[in-house]
């Protein structure tokens, strides 16, 4: 009897493995079909663009006048040739992948990082993001993180690296402030908010923005690897969404006009939309961080309770004095209300990194 027992559990062990196996086959090979499609549409998108700005170096044919690029290029040959080359870098990648060659993790990786490196470059020329930057830099996000299956690397190391890249997220945004305020002459951090960082025509605004786009990269890996550390825990893979969209969202973050500006009725539509993604970013943040308190045991909850309230508590005195920024009046510790707020998460996400990392199973609820 006892036998007869033992080959039962050994039986069914092994088909649960065996499932367990299948499954994992299934998701590698779909996840290599998405890389697959973005490496294509990312190799046409650069090789037709980039012959478009070679053929046309004036940007005519793509109505783009060579002023937004702030003197940094003449014209748009040299842009044109280095898109035309990660257009054949992608071509090559998606070849290697398609015939699962050794080394397609590698090419897959030139491929993505260089279209990341010519992203953050473009923003950084252009001084802002636009919608084409969703349109084709989106999937290259995309195709990072299904290159990141084919590295010959254990799935717990890579889970780990992407875990820590909510640790460097938070350390480089702490930087970003510190950085930019020294740039930004006569700017106060005590009386004035964070995205007057970043406000229409400050001397901070251009390296702002490429820290800013670092940043959202770096928050979208640890995202990922946030969704890798779920584990059938339903509440923690939703919180994980949230945290992934508020990220995208800041990708393409409205900015304000300076006070100054605002005071005189300069105010336009990004101003209102500055204020709409401000309030839609806070929602996702919140919801996120209760999911994440719900969905954990009871002191990463309960530490998670605190960062809410605290959120909640300063989120309200910010809100108090900013009706003054429109009107150019005193706001004493908007900076530090807010800075208090922004404190509060990125310490939050370092506790929650560290905690994933260690992976201890009284920390986290099953669902």
């Amino acid at each position: 009897m006892k036998t007869s027992i033992t080959y039962s559990e050994t039986k069914s062990k092994s088909a649960i493995t065996y499932n367990r196996s299948a499954s994992r086959a299934v998701q590698l090979q779909r996840q290599r079909t998405i890389l697959l499609i973005v490496l294509a549409y990312e190799a046409v998108g650069g090789l037709l663009g980039g012959a478009l700005l070679i053929a046309f170096p004036d940007g005519s044919m793509m109505a783009m006048p060579v002023e937004i690029m702030h003197g940094v290029f003449a014209d748009f040959l040299i842009p044109g040739i280095i898109l035309f080359g990660l257009g054949v870098l992608n071509a090559v990648a998606s070849i290697s992948v398609l015939r699962k060659t050794r080394a397609d993790w590698i090419w897959a990786s030139l491929a993505m990082g260089g279209f990341l490196i010519w992203f953050l470059v473009e923003i950084a020329i252009l001084k802002q993001t636009h919608w084409l930057h969703f349109m084709w830099g989106f999937p290259v996000i995309v195709g990072a993180l299904m290159t990141l299956t084919l590295v010959p690397l254990p799935q717990e190391t890579i889970r780990k690296s992407l875990l820590a890249c909510g640790i460097a997220a938070s350390l480089l945004y702490v930087i970003a402030n510190v950085v930019t305020v020294f740039i930004y002459k006569g700017y106060n951090p005590w009386s004035q908010t964070v995205s007057e960082l970043s406000a229409i025509g400050t001397p901070s605004r251009s390296l702002w923005l490429l820290l800013m786009v670092v940043y959202s990269l770096l928050l979208i890996f640890f995202t990922w690897g946030m969704w890798l550390s779920t584990e059938g825990n339903r509440l923690l893979r939703i919180a994980a969404f949230l945290l992934f969209f508020y990220t995208i969202i800041g990708f393409f973050w409205p900015p304000m006009h300076q006070r100054e500006v605002l005071a005189t009725g300069g105010a336009s539509l990004t101003d209102s939309l500055h204020i709409a993604f401000t309030i839609a970013t806070v929602i996702l943040m919140l919801l996120a961080i209760g999911l994440t308190a719900k969905a954990s045991g009871k002191a990463f909850g309960r530490y998670s309770m605190v960062t809410l309230f605290v959120l909640i508590v300063f989120g309200i005195l910010t809100a108090l004095e900013a009706p003054a920024i429109q009107t150019n009046q005193p706001t004493p510790f908007a900076g530090v209300w807010e800075r208090i707020n922004i404190a509060a998460f990125l310490i939050w996400m370092i506790v929650l990194a560290v905690m994933l990392t260690r992976g201890k199973k009284e920390k986290l609820k099953s669902d």
